[in-house]
C-alpha cells in the first residue's frame, strides 16, 4: 500500500532534505528523509522470516520526496510517498510520529494514494517563495532572513520576473550541481510583493533545477544594486550562461509552500 504525506520543516539544521551520500553510502549527517525514515521504521513494523526463524523487525521504509530542498531550505509543502504492507490508521499515525519526529519537523495530510502516485513525478507544479529583508539596519526579529542594505523597487523587481514567464531554457540559473541534463522549465508565476521592510517573490513552475530559486533572487538583486534596466534579466535568460547571472543567495528564507499533482 502506498501512503503520502505533506512535511514542514526549518531547514536550518540540516543538510537538505535528501540522505547525503558517499560512494553510495548514507553520510551520517542529519536530513529530513533521515529523520522521517527513522520515525517511520520505529513505528512501523512487519513479520517476515529472518535466516529460516520468525522474527518482528523493523522494516527498512523509502521515501520519496517531490523534490530536493538543500541546507538551510524551509518547507510548508513538501509531500513524500512511502510505502507499507498494512494499512495505517491516520489520526493515530499522526500523532504518533509527530510526537518522535525533532521539533523543527511536522508531518500532516496523510492519505493512501495509488500505486502510480509518485511524489516526485506525478507533481504538476511546485510554488516557492524567497523572503528577504530590505532595510539598512538589523532588527532583532529578522532571523535567519537576508537583509539587503540598499533600496529595492518592487515595479522594477516585477518588471525583471516577468521576463522568466514561459517555458525557457534556463542555464543561466543552475548551478554545476545539477544533475538532471534538462534545462527547460515553465514558469507560471512570478511576483514580487512588498509588507512594511519584507520583500516576498513567489515563483510557480513545472520543475526547478538546482538552486534555481536562490539565483534567480540574486540576479533579480545585481540589477537593483546595479540600477541596470529590468531588460537585464532577459539578456542574462537568453545568454544560457551561468557566469551572466547574479550570486546564488542565502537558503534563509526560501520554502517550499506547496506542491500540486
Amino acid at each position: 500500500m502506498r501512503y503520502a504525506f505533506r512535511v514542514q520543516y526549518i531547514g536550518k539544521n540540516y543538510a537538505g532534505s535528501q540522505l547525503q551520500l558517499c560512494n553510495g553510502t548514507p553520510i551520517d549527517t542529519p536530513t529530513i528523509q533521515g529523520e522521517l525514515e527513522k520515525a517511520l521504521c520505529t513505528l512501523i513494523k512487519t513479520e517476515n522470516s529472518y535466516n529460516g526463524s520468525d522474527s518482528e523487525y523493523k522494516r527498512p521504509i523509502k521515501t520519496i520526496f517531490s523534490g530536493r530542498t538543500d541546507r538551510g531550505v524551509n518547507s510548508k509543502g513538501q509531500i513524500v510517498h512511502f510505502d507499507v504492507e498494512e494499512p495505517i490508521v491516520a489520526s493515530r499515525f499522526l500523532y504518533q510520529i509527530n510526537e518522535i519526529l525533532p521539533d523543527d519537523i511536522s508531518v500532516d495530510e496523510l492519505r493512501m494514494v495509488p500505486d502510480s502516485f509518485h511524489a516526485q513525478k506525478s507533481a504538476k507544479s511546485r510554488h516557492y517563495r524567497y523572503e528577504f529583508v530590505n532595510r539598512k539596519c538589523k532588527n532583532a526579529f529578522d532571523g535567519d532572513l537576508m537583509r539587503v542594505k540598499f533600496e529595492t523597487n518592487d515595479e522594477r523587481m516585477q518588471k525583471s520576473l516577468n521576463y522568466l514567464l514561459g517555458e525557457h531554457d534556463f542555464s543561466s540559473f543552475k548551478s554545476s550541481g545539477t544533475l538532471n541534463p534538462s534545462r527547460i522549465c515553465t514558469l507560471t508565476r512570478a511576483e514580487c510583493q512588498r509588507f512594511g521592510d519584507r520583500v516576498v517573490i513567489d515563483i510557480v513552475g513545472n520543475r526547478f533545477l538546482y538552486n534555481m530559486v536562490r539565483t534567480i533572487i540574486g540576479t533579480l538583486l545585481y540589477i537593483e544594486g546595479h540600477n541596470l534596466p529590468p531588460e537585464h534579466m532577459k539578456d542574462v535568460l537568453e545568454a544560457k550562461d551561468r557566469t551572466k547571472a547574479g550570486q546564488t543567495v542565502s537558503p534563509y528564507g526560501l520554502t517550499l509552500l506547496e506542491v500540486t499533482y
